[in-house]
């Protein structure tokens, strides 16, 4: 049996937080340009991201009813989106590979931990910036 495809350009290892450990997972000068600049509005879109990343990771993270009502395709794009939005890079490309892993029907545990770390590590990073 052939190997499962990945998504094309998704390299884990890109994502780990190998060389830039310690690295801030949102890219604030990304959000600083979506948000011209507008602390408060930053501010908003973070606690929105943090609510909503949560939110969707933990229905990911679970095989139960809740994530039936949607495809987890469906939430895993609608988290890339948010993630892209505000600069949190890893989660975007970890939600665009589980996107496509489960629209092919080729997703691995490894897939959704890989998403529910990216999101662990942004959130984390999230309440160190609120000190």
């Amino acid at each position: 049996m052939a190997p499962a495809q990945r998504i094309p350009g998704f390299d884990s290892a890109s994502t780990a937080s190998g060389d830039g450990a310690g690295a801030c997972p949102i890219d604030l000068v990304h959000l600083a340009r979506q948000t011209m600049g507008d602390s408060a509005l930053e501010s908003e879109l973070l606690a929105l991201f943090d609510h909503q990343a949560g939110r969707i990771a933990e229905q990911l993270g679970r095989a139960d009813a809740d994530a039936a009502k949607f495809s987890r395709a469906d939430l895993a794009h609608k988290l890339k989106g948010s993630a892209r939005a505000v600069g949190a890079h890893e989660v975007a490309a970890a939600a665009e590979n589980y996107e496509y892993c489960a629209g092919k029907g080729i997703l691995r545990d490894s897939d959704t931990h890989r998403l529910i770390e990216a999101v662990a590590r942004v959130r984390a990073a999230l309440r160190e910036m609120a000190g």
